[in-house]
């Protein structure tokens, strides 16, 4: 997980997680929806992933 990633995340958590396929992206733009640190806080989490 790169820097510029971890500063993506904080500033547009669905961006951050592009290419993580269309499921993480949803999931994490319907959390940022409901509020902005739970977005962040699974856009990291699936960033911090080692299997993906």
């Amino acid at each position: 997980m790169s820097i510029w990633r971890v500063i993506v995340s904080i500033f547009f958590p669905p961006i951050a997680v592009f290419d993580k396929g269309c499921g993480s992206i949803i999931i994490v733009f319907l959390l940022t929806l409901c509020g902005w640190v739970p977005g962040v806080i699974a856009a990291l989490v699936i960033l911090n992933n080692p299997k993906s």
